[in-house]
């Protein structure tokens, strides 16, 4: 693969190609391609071995014209600065696609958290929820899972912040445990949106997706649980991967079987029911009807983008296709939903989950489940109606196109304080 794109700029491309369908002036288009506010700082904690343990950790808040800031953290050796910035940007248009009242925001530590002990981890995260603590609040920006976070650290956000402020606010984070405020349906969102999303757009291609052969890259939460939903629809998902490489069923894995395999090895290689091992790259070449990329930004470059033999591509991980890649993808006629559609489950029930928090009344899954269908087919509709009436030369662009078009009339509507 090429050199590596910058996800902040890769975000103001695809920003850039969508204001050009629009009737908006350009300084108002440039407000809308950086943050709002930055937060960069330095946690020391005591590790377990008695030394001190210094991890830079970040918080980005992009926009907040239609509501609280809204985003995950995630804990991984490569979160930067412009990562979070970008995935922050990603998040306001995310909300604004789905329509729930949110802006966008998006938190980062640079840890491996396979190095750590769980006590370690605890430190580490309640030190940067008080670092977190001015800047978040169900009213003014709210935290929730991402790459390597999950309900665990969510709870200990929670009860840090709910600790230091002395009053109980479940709504400051989302993604929690079920006893701790927690939402039913939460956990299989991200993967339930996706498989909606591959859904739909094989309706609105006119074909069948229960004899679709399906490729998941990424082995994590949404990458199998879309897995698993796909195949209950009926199509074969014939190849996973994960950071330990891919493996290959010509004729359809069990996708809770492999996932039982991976829980127990750490890893989808070696799972003695497939036919044959490949890397990460092979998968994402794969001559099938629908690729899943699940993992993390910029799995698919220009370079690579010339071998994709997929028919369709829908996004489950944020950002993993470059810019350049989009463009050549168009050319080849290769139909991609993108991130902020296809993932948006996580943070469609997240605002569920803060809804009820809010509420103190809790809706079971059948009702978390039908409502979140009911926003993934409407905005749905509504970037197909876009890609048609604007003649955009992509989803992703309608997407775009009808996301901007939803933060700039809030902005306009409340003016500019000076």
């Amino acid at each position: 693969m090429t050199d590596e794109a910058n996800p902040f700029e890769s975000l103001q491309e695809q920003v850039d190609d969508a204001a050009a369908y629009l009737d908006v002036r350009d300084d108002v288009i440039e407000r809308l391609k950086h943050p709002e506010r930055v937060l960069e700082t330095n946690l020391t904690v005591d590790m377990d071995d008695g030394s001190i343990g210094r991890f830079k950790a970040f918080r980005s808040q992009f926009n907040g014209d239609r509501g609280p800031y809204k985003g995950g953290i995630r804990y991984h050796p490569g979160v930067s600065r412009d990562e979070v910035k970008a995935l922050s940007g990603w998040m306001v248009y995310k909300c604004a696609t789905v329509g729930i009242p949110y802006g966008g925001g998006k938190g980062g530590i640079v840890i491996d958290p396979s190095e750590h002990s769980a006590r370690e981890l605890e430190r580490v995260t309640r030190s940067f929820a008080k670092e977190l603590r001015p800047l978040v609040g169900e009213d003014r920006d709210i935290p929730a899972p991402d790459v390597n976070t999950g309900q665990r650290e969510m709870n200990w956000i929670k009860d840090t912040y709910e600790t230091l402020e002395n009053k109980t606010e479940p709504g400051v984070v989302t993604g929690k445990a079920i006893e701790s405020g927690g939402s039913e349906g939460r956990v299989e969102a991200t993967g339930r949106s996706t498989m909606l999303a591959a859904r739909e757009v094989f309706d609105y291609l006119d074909r069948d997706i229960s004899e679709a052969t399906v490729a998941v890259q990424g082995y994590g939460n949404a990458g199998w649980v879309a897995a698993k939903l796909v195949d209950e629809l009926g199509a074969d998902v014939v190849a996973v991967s994960d950071s330990s490489g891919a493996v290959h069923k010509a004729d359809g894995f069990d996708p809770v079987a492999i996932k039982d395999f991976k829980r127990e090895t750490g890893s989808v290689s070696g799972y003695d029911d497939a036919d044959e091992e490949f890397t990460n790259e092979d998968l994402l070449t794969m001559d099938v009807d629908l690729l899943i990329p699940a993992a993390l930004e910029n799995a698919i470059d220009e370079e690579l983008a010339r071998d994709v033999q997929a028919d369709i591509i829908v996004e489950a991980a944020n950002g993993p296709l470059t810019p350049d890649a989009d463009d050549v993808l168009t050319e080849s006629d290769v139909w991609v939903v993108p991130d902020i559609l296809a993932n948006a489950g996580g943070v469609t029930v997240s605002y569920f989950e803060w809804v009820q928090n809010r509420q103190r009344f809790y809706w079971d899954e059948e009702r978390v489940n039908d409502e979140l269908e009911a926003i993934i087919v409407d905005a749905f509709d509504r970037m197909t109606e876009a890609h048609e009436s604007f003649g955009t030369p992509n989803l992703r662009t309608a997407c775009y196109v009808n996301a901007i078009q939803r933060v700039v009339d809030a902005y306009m509507d409340s003016g500019n304080w000076p």
